[in-house]
């Protein structure tokens, strides 16, 4: 056999190596490419869940917060509120408080802005209420202005309702919740009495 032949069969076997290599090797990054793909879309689906859960469970202790508010100035309305009165408005608190925790940490500005509010007007309500509870309220603050703010918290509950479902990609459920009374049960139940002419 001569050299060039030997040459040649040499280099044809290296070229067969070479490219089953280089095959393997291309193999091997797809399948990389491949499985960073899937974790990244696994990823994508965990943030997206964690997100919904979180904003499920804010929004219904929002609510349930707001809800508990409203009892407490009924309550007021009506007696001086009892032991369980004020336990069952603290664990309302307290839980929407740990949500909103959740929140700040877990929510993009475009939810946290509208969600923010929804904070700042349950923590105002809030105050008003442990105020006019401890018969201790502010110049201007009465049960009748506390329950109008309660009442106008559900539209802001609403508002950031609506940038989570924006947020989680969920859009045309055609459903507008509200509150059960408009502000006038509101105005009507929480009536100041009649001042006279001045």
């Amino acid at each position: 056999m001569d050299v060039g032949a030997v040459l040649i069969a040499v280099a044809g076997v290296a070229g067969t190596l070479g490219g089953a290599l280089l095959t393997q090797r291309a193999a091997e990054k797809a399948k990389r490419r491949e499985l960073e793909m899937a974790q990244a879309i696994q990823e994508v689906r965990e943030d997206r869940e964690l997100r919904r859960r979180c904003y499920t469970e804010l929004h219904r202790d929002a609510r349930q917060f707001c809800t508990a508010l409203s009892r407490q100035l009924y309550v007021l309305r009506d007696r001086t509120p009892g032991d369980e009165d004020i336990k069952s408005l603290e664990a309302a608190k307290d839980t929407y408080r740990d949500r909103w925790s959740e929140a700040l940490m877990i929510a993009p500005d475009a939810v946290l802005t509208p969600a923010g509010e929804v904070n700042r007007a349950l923590n105002a309500v809030y105050g008003r209420v442990k105020r006019l509870e401890q018969g201790n309220p502010r110049p201007g603050e009465s049960l009748h202005a506390a329950a109008v703010a309660q009442h106008g918290i559900w539209s802001l509950i609403a508002a950031a309702r609506e940038a989570m479902r924006r947020d989680l990609d969920v859009t045309g459920s055609g459903v507008r919740l509200r509150s059960s009374d408009g502000p006038e049960a509101v105005t009507r139940d929480f009536e100041e009495p009649d001042r006279g002419p001045s």
